[in-house]
C-alpha cells in the first residue's frame, strides 16, 4: 500500500535507544520529522544524525520532534550515537527506531530493492499534529539530505496552515507568499487587509508575518 500526502501516518510501537515508543502517542500535539537511514556506522548517516542533533533548537521552536530510523538494533544505536556525538560535536538525544525486522521500513516503503534488500533509503516524512503525512522526500543512499530545505518546507507548511496561503518557488521566511485562487478577492480583503499585488487574476502575492 502506497502512502500519500494527506494519509494518516501508520502507527507503530517499537524500541528505540531511549525506550519503547508508539508513534502517535509519542508525537502528541507536535509535528514529526521522521527520517530513515541505511545503517548505523555509515558515513553519510553519521553526518545527518549529527546535523539533526545540532538543529535541536530549530526543530523545537517549530514544535517538531525528530525521529530517526535504522534497521540496526538498540545496542548498535547506543554505540553509534557515541561516534555521532564525537565526530559531529553534538549531543544526540532524539529517538532512533530499531527496525531490525524491517517491518516499519516496509510499511513506509523505505526499502528500495535496487538500492538494498535490507537497508532503508533516505526517506523523509513530515507528519502534522493530526498525524497526517504532509510531505515526503526520498534520497538515494549516496546523497545526504539538505537540512535547510527540511526546515524551509516545515516553515512553509506551518505558515500555509496558519494563514491560508501558498508559497512560491524558492520561498524562504519573510518573502512574499501567494493567495490561492480558491480565495476570492472579497474574502482576501478580510484575510489580507494589508493588500496584495495582482500579477494575474490567478496570481496574487502578499506579505504576511
Amino acid at each position: 500500500m502506497s502512502l500519500h500526502i494527506g494519509d494518516i501516518a501508520p502507527d507503530f510501537t517499537v524500541d528505540t535507544q531511549v525506550g519503547k515508543i508508539s508513534l502517535h502517542d509519542w508525537a502528541g500535539d507536535s509535528w514529526v520529522f521522521f527520517f530513515s537511514h541505511p545503517a548505523d556506522f555509515t558515513p553519510v548517516c553519521t553526518t545527518e544524525m549529527g546535523r539533526t542533533a545540532q538543529l535541536a533548537d530549530e526543530f523545537a521552536k517549530r514544535n517538531v520532534k525528530p525521529l530517526g530510523l535504522s534497521t540496526d538494533s538498540v545496542e548498535e544505536h547506543h554505540e553509534w550515537i557515541a561516534d555521532v556525538n564525537d565526530t559531529q560535536h553534538t549531543n544526540l538525544t532524539f529517538p532512533i527506531v530499531a527496525d531490525t525486522d524491517l517491518a516499519i521500513a516496509k510499511t513506509y516503503e523505505m526499502i528500495h530493492p535496487d538500492q538494498s534488500e535490507t537497508a532503508a533509503v533516505r526517506s523523509v516524512f513530515i507528519i502534522d499534529p493530526k498525524k497526517k503525512i504532509r510531505l515526503t522526500m526520498t534520497y538515494p543512499m549516496s546523497v545526504g539530505r539538505n537540512f535547510d530545505e527540511i526546515l524551509r518546507v516545515i516553515d512553509a507548511l506551518q505558515l500555509s496552515d496558519a494563514k491560508r496561503i501558498a508559497t512560491p518557488a524558492d520561498w524562504t521566511p519573510g518573502k512574499d507568499v501567494i493567495i490561492p485562487p480558491s480565495i476570492a478577492n472579497e474574502e482576501a480583503a478580510t484575510l489580507f487587509p494589508q493588500g496584495w499585488v495582482e500579477h494575474r487574476p490567478y496570481l496574487r502575492t502578499v506579505n504576511v508575518k
